[in-house]
């Protein structure tokens, strides 16, 4: 099988890319191996396939298709997989690429094994300038041969770089509340007066940057009008606030989730009715809360707070809670 190195190192490579995404996706051989799984080894296997023979095509031909076809095949077998139920994930992706890579580097070693004069790639610098013609060429054309393979150097190494290092296009914060098992669901949502009741804040960092939060908590009693599209707030007070620096977290696409920072919140009410607990969330900068109105429950006139987080105008969630008397 040594005359099929090429073929065997592709089938070889695809396989170990699998186990490491799978084993150890942290594993910096994931992107070195990655790159070539995607933008060569599709092409490279079709071309050996359709082209066993020696004399069809010379080395440089095939690298070079091999390269336009990656690129070609790669979103092809992503569109086809996008009217799938499977979709344009990872796994998916993985193993519909790395099954091309393999049936047709199979397939590729068939046709050679039966086939005068089968294509076996050797790297011999002398046989690459014959095919370059490279004594025959003038100056110039050398000199812009040279630039050419600087460029495509070049070019490559950017691509390298931009997928090694990613740029995160998008800053956002993550803002959450979960019931008091972790999950969401089991949100305390029927109380009674007096009765405790619990459930987990939750804030990760996608800024970029460091960023100093302000959370404040507020018990509203409001209806609305369906009619004049009016909200109206009858009550509301400050049950709570608190303010936690948090340094920026990568984006993870694919993998398992963690959280950055949680906090478990205990809450009761003492009134009967239907109340909605509101959360709101600022960044950097801490809000001025208007002075309080009187002292009943530290009620306040920062209705406008609840308003704007309605409009969507404030980083906010919202608990339904019923209460009911004992």
């Amino acid at each position: 099988m040594k005359r099929h190195w090429d073929l065997m190192l592709i089938i070889l490579l695809s396989l170990l890319l699998i186990a490491i995404i799978y084993i150890s996706p942290e594993n910096s051989l994931r992107k070195v191996i990655g790159i070539g799984f995607i933008l060569f080894f599709p092409g490279y296997a079709f071309i050996n396939f359709l082209f066993p023979k020696k004399k069809e095509l010379d080395t440089l031909e095939r690298l070079a298709l091999s390269f336009g076809l990656s690129i070609a095949i790669t979103p092809l077998i992503g569109l086809v997989l996008n009217y799938t139920p499977y979709g344009i994930r990872l796994t998916p992706i993985l193993i519909s690429l790395g099954a091309f890579n393999i049936v047709f580097s199979t397939l590729a070693i068939y046709r050679r094994e039966n086939v005068k004069e089968p294509y076996i790639p050797k790297i011999d610098i002398e046989k690459l300038k014959e095919e370059l013609e490279w004594d025959k060429i003038s100056k110039l054309d050398k000199i812009l041969t040279v630039v050419l393979v600087i460029a495509i150097i070049s070019s490559f190494a950017t691509l390298i770089y931009i997928i090694t290092h990613p740029k995160q296009s998008e800053y956002f914060t993550e803002f959450y509340i979960l019931g008091k098992s972790g999950k969401a669901y089991d949100y305390p949502t029927k109380l009674f007066v007096g009765e405790n009741g619990t459930v987990i804040i939750g804030i990760v960092n996608h800024e970029g940057r460091e960023v100093n939060y302000f959370v404040e908590i507020w018990l509203v009693n409001l209806t609305y009008n369906t009619t004049t599209n009016q909200t109206t707030i009858h009550n509301m007070y400050l049950m709570d606030k608190f303010n936690i620096s948090l340094l920026p977290k990568p984006i993870v696409v694919e993998g398992n989730w963690t959280p950055q920072w949680e906090k478990n919140y205990t809450f009761t009410i003492d009134k009967p009715g239907k109340w909605q607990l509101w959360f709101l969330l600022f960044k950097d900068k801490e809000p001025k809360l208007p002075k309080p109105a009187n002292n009943d429950y530290a009620k306040t006139n920062a209705t406008q707070r609840i308003l704007d987080a309605i409009d969507g105008k404030i980083l906010s969630l919202k608990l339904n809670v019923d209460v009911g008397e004992i």
